[in-house]
């Protein structure tokens, strides 16, 4: 059984740092692209920074310069170091886990939620100004 199970979130002050991590289990993590989401109230699920099983990042322009998204296979373990947060970060944030390439032929994959086989059950970010 796959389990994604994210931790870190929690309450920061705007230009501040989080650090959220995802703990997985149940799949031959070296080999899938993980991503995280995040998803603010009203809003549609957007996907923020993905990493491949050749460590190659992605990531959404909006936190480009201030996010880093990282993995510790050995750990089953993905990353989301987050600097500079904006009131606007702040969503519920999902890890996922998708098996085939974040990209392929162009396609940007990662950044389509269907696309992704398993879910964490999210953890809270709230970034106050």
């Amino acid at each position: 059984q796959v389990q994604l199970v994210e931790s870190g979130g929690g309450s920061v002050q705007s230009g501040g740092s989080l650090r959220l991590s995802c703990a997985a289990s149940g799949l031959t993590y070296s080999a899938y692209c993980v991503a995280w989401f995040r998803q603010a109230q009203g809003k549609e699920r957007e996907g923020v920074a993905a990493i491949d099983s050749d460590d190659s990042t992605n990531y959404a322009d909006s936190v480009k310069a201030r996010y880093t998204i990282s993995r510790d296979n050995a750990k089953t373990t993905l990353y989301l170091q987050m600097n500079s947060v904006k009131p606007e970060d702040s969503a519920i944030y999902y890890c996922a886990a998708r098996a085939g390439p974040c990209t392929y032929g162009g396609v940007r994959f990662w950044m389509v939620s269907r696309a992704y086989n398993h879910w964490g059950q999210g953890t809270q970010v709230t970034v106050s100004s």
